[in-house]
């Protein structure tokens, strides 16, 4: 999704003193246009994963259980990357990466390292990725288009030089509904044998290396026959009109140049200038990724010496649990295409891939229709949280009959863009008063992993954690995984994909690790029985008292999110 603002001293001056540079970038981009009739060959999956060393080792590792799945949650950074690794390293005909957003940093420099090596050895690489950060530094990772065996695709490209994010945005100012819609999926597959989906982009951030801060996030490792819906998803996106070669978008000539310039910016001692904010607001990285010379700050190289630590994980002792299970997915068809972006979205293929859901729904609206089945529990992880009027009657008629909903989402302190928590906190009142239980998480975390069990151990530092993941478990037996938020712009906007997973052990595993997280890590936000307004129960264990306002967040962020808030709709936060 577009950057949502950050709130921070320093936006507006910065806001003011860019202007100028607004203007100027505007008068050089204003003609820049999407290249035409661009030559997109088509591909597919691999038909069968039997033969392959992956393949081979989920038929054996499943045994009788032949119509299920194998899952294993990803809770910590250490088990995310590693698994990643492993896929890649246990990949021997293609691999298929679909992510929002890849960060020119350490932990995907390294990941990156090991995919080249994977392509050199013959390894069928394709690597879709949301066009929407790839400037700046950013952009480095589009040189793996011109290496042998890997192709790299942007989905729903923005026109402009790749120097500047506000160039291309001022740009393409005339399709503003189109930019606003963003491929929000991820996913990690090798050899359509075992696939990686959930919350995480690829960066130093989600994998616990992040400096000012690091997400709190939770992938699922999958393998089995739902790894072929998976695929399948992944084809509609990669040969549909949207989903643009970057050799029709940028030279080699020009990622030549933002190399060249990455390097002096280094060596001067500063990050590029004009690179653009992260993705959904993270720590921008402090160090090249796709470099191999010159010197590195010391900051950057203990961050790669922490990365190259880690090891992959070994796939044969994994633990799996075996379960039915289904993905769903919003079709490409969501964000539409130039000629139809002013007549709205467009409509979806005949018979959409398996997976996919029909025309007029989306995932979060499928979410709903599966909260409507729950009849006893429901818990959400959203950080972003912004209900609009279908979540809202959803919540309602759960409650109406009798159901327990507990939600975590970020509180204004830990949530990464503050404006987006205005849309939460003009609904807050109303979910108390419905009897939604609700907890804010805590901005300050010993280690990331403390907030999602203690299998985030191996974060270094103190860290400022920010919510991240996207989990729903209904009744203790349904789990959903993905890359969702319960807000209006994963519903209407952006192409979310979610795993539907039908295990009381999964389920179990994944309520253990939240309800940790609510009793140790979150603020319990109730209606001030003295009074006015809410408090903040303190968490158990925090040493902390409980707060009547926004805790950990400035007096300055809750009065320019006063100020800021009434004009941003819903929609747009």
């Amino acid at each position: 999704m577009p950057p949502r603002p950050r709130a921070t001293g320093r936006w507006l001056p910065t806001a003011l003193r860019a202007s100028a540079s607004l203007l100027i970038a505007l008068a050089m981009t204003a003609c820049a246009e999407l290249p035409k009739n661009v030559d997109r060959p088509e591909s597919v999956a691999l038909a069968s994963p039997a033969g392959t060393t992956l393949g081979d080792l989920v038929a054996a590792r499943r045994g009788t259980a032949a119509a299920a799945s194998g899952f294993a949650l990803l809770d910590g950074p250490q088990s995310a990357y590693g698994a990643r690794l492993a896929l890649v390293d246990g990949a021997q005909k293609t691999l298929d990466l679909q992510y929002y957003a890849i960060h020119a940093d350490a932990s995907t420099g390294r990941l990156m390292r090991s995919v080249r090596e994977a392509a050199a050895r013959g390894v069928r690489v394709r690597i879709l990725v949301d066009d929407f950060h790839s400037t700046g530094r950013n952009a480095l990772v589009l040189q793996l288009a011109y290496e042998k065996n890997i192709e790299v695709r942007l989905f729903n490209p923005l026109a402009g030089a790749r120097s500047s994010t506000i160039g291309r945005v001022l740009n393409s100012l005339g399709d503003a509904k189109r930019i606003q819609q963003r491929m929000h999926n991820k996913l990690f597959i090798a050899d359509n044998a075992m696939g990686i989906t959930g919350g995480r982009n690829l960066g130093d951030a989600y994998f616990g290396h992040g400096d000012a801060g690091n997400f709190v996030d939770l992938d699922v490792l999958a393998a089995g026959p739902v790894v072929r819906e998976m695929s399948k998803s992944f084809d509609s996106y990669w040969n549909n009109e949207r989903a643009y070669p970057v050799q029709s978008l940028v030279s080699r000539e020009e990622l030549d140049k933002i190399r060249e310039k990455a390097r002096a910016d280094r060596d001067q001692g500063k990050g590029s200038s004009d690179a653009p904010k992260p993705p959904d607001g993270e720590p921008r990285p402090s160090g090249g990724a796709f470099e191999d010379d010159g010197a590195k700050a010391q900051a950057d190289a203990q961050r790669r010496a922490r990365v190259w630590d880690q090891k992959a994980l070994d796939l044969k002792t994994l633990p799996f649990t075996w379960a039915p299970a289904t993905l769903i997915a919003d079709g490409p068809a969501k964000i539409a295409a130039d000629a139809q972006a002013a007549a709205g979205p467009a409509p979806s293929a005949p018979r959409p891939p398996a997976g996919e859901l029909p025309t007029g729904e989306t995932v979060v609206e499928g979410l709903l229709q599966f909260i409507g089945q729950a009849r006893r529990d429901l818990l959400i992880i959203s950080p972003y949280f912004v209900p609009g009027p279908e979540i809202k009657k959803a919540f309602a008629d759960a409650r109406a009959r009798g159901v327990r909903i507990r939600v975590l989402t970020n509180s204004l302190a830990s949530n990464d863009a503050p404006i987006a928590h205005v849309g939460y906190a003009r609904h807050r009142d109303e979910m108390l008063e419905m009897g939604i239980e609700l907890y804010e998480m805590r901005s300050e975390q010993a280690t990331v992993g403390s907030a999602l069990g203690a299998s985030g151990a191996g974060v270094t530092g103190e860290s400022r954690a920010m919510l991240h993941s996207k989990v729903l478990v209904l009744d203790g037996r349904l789990l959903v995984v993905g890359s969702m938020n319960l807000d209006l712009r994963s519903q209407e906007q952006n192409t979310e994909i979610a795993l539907l997973i039908r295990s009381t052990a999964l389920s179990k595993q994944a309520t253990d690790l939240i309800e940790t997280s609510l009793r140790e890590g979150a603020w319990h936000v109730e209606k001030n029985p003295d009074g006015p307004g809410l408090v903040w129960r303190a968490p158990q264990g925090s040493g902390l008292k409980d707060a009547h306002s926004e805790p950990d967040a400035s007096v300055g962020l809750r009065m320019l999110l006063k100020v800021i808030g009434p004009l941003a709709p819903d929609s747009m936060l």
